[in-house]
């Protein structure tokens, strides 16, 4: 059992994972919206959208940040309390 020191730790890591996630969030829609409207202003909507690569190119990266941060942790312990019990029903215990 983690004591109240590790829990703490813990707790501040994945906080940090989130704020920088949130970083990248706010940035990344900050220069799409620059990009858009750059787009808007030399080009104009009768031309080829050509800001959807970075925004579809990034916004998979931003998606694969999100999972790691919202999803990886709980993911890894339930994969390897799974195989905690696979490995323990295998020796037959």
């Amino acid at each position: 059992m983690a004591g109240d020191e590790d829990l703490r730790q813990r707790a501040r890591k994945i906080a940090e994972k989130k704020a920088k996630f949130t970083t990248h969030l706010v940035v990344y829609i900050a220069v799409n919206v620059f990009l858009i409207a750059l787009w808007w202003v030399t080009e104009g909507p009768g031309a080829f959208p050509w800001f959807v690569i970075p925004l579809f190119g990034w916004g998979i990266g931003l998606a694969a940040h999100g999972i790691g941060v919202y999803r990886g942790e709980s993911y890894v312990e339930e994969q390897a309390e799974r195989e905690y019990r696979r490995l323990k029903e295998k020796e037959g215990r």
